[in-house]
């Protein structure tokens, strides 16, 4: 059973982004904040759960959370700012939905941008040892792979409805043949062998 705090008696919120390793597509965090006394012996990091599962329980957080918020940032900016501030910003746009505010956060990883005015702390794979960043991670990697799912019904070349936009051979493959997408980020090492990319 995961953890259900890191710090007692505080409004805590979980955080957790999904797709910072994409070539295409935006970098999405979800914040989090659970009842203290919340249970599910189901709920883990989503990388190891099934989609069906992760489904089912992204209905009971978005049920049960006394708060949550998903927020993205575009490949465009992703370009501008690099991936790691862009997952840092989603996360922060993602807090700045949560009402009520919370009081301190437990952040997946060993970085972060602090928040104006909320203390925080970097849980290296914290989404399998606490239930909001768990709880986030599922709601930030759901959220992804839908929008992922209807951005291929206009580019099927890609095979994101599988990949969600990872660098897998047949992604990387479409590129080489197609091109680009609006949604590529090319800030990224979209071929291993940096041939020319057309645009």
């Amino acid at each position: 059973m995961l953890l259900p705090y890191f710090k007692e008696g505080r409004i805590e919120a979980g955080l957790d982004e999904a797709g910072r390793g994409c070539l295409a597509g935006p970098v999405v965090a979800a914040a989090v904040i659970l009842p203290v006394d919340y249970k599910n012996r189901l709920l883990n990091d989503s990388k190891k759960l099934t989609k069906k599962i992760r489904n089912q329980l992204r209905e009971e957080i978005e049920r049960e959370a006394l708060s949550y918020a998903v927020a993205e940032v575009s490949p465009k900016e992703i370009d501008k700012i690099n991936i790691l501030k862009a997952s840092f910003l989603a996360m922060h746009r993602a807090l700045e939905q949560l009402e009520p505010t919370p009081e301190h956060l437990i952040v997946d990883g060993n970085r972060f941008t602090p928040y104006p005015d909320i203390t925080h702390d970097c849980i290296v794979k914290g989404d399998g040892k606490y239930a909001s960043i768990a709880a986030a991670s599922i709601l930030a990697k759901t959220y992804r792979d839908d929008l992922m799912e209807q951005l291929a019904k206009d580019h099927p070349h890609y095979q994101w409805e599988q990949n969600a936009g990872y660098p897998t051979k047949a992604h990387r493959e479409a590129i080489r043949i197609h091109g680009t997408s609006p949604y590529h980020r090319m800030s990224f090492k979209l071929l291993p062998e940096q041939m020319e990319i057309k645009f």
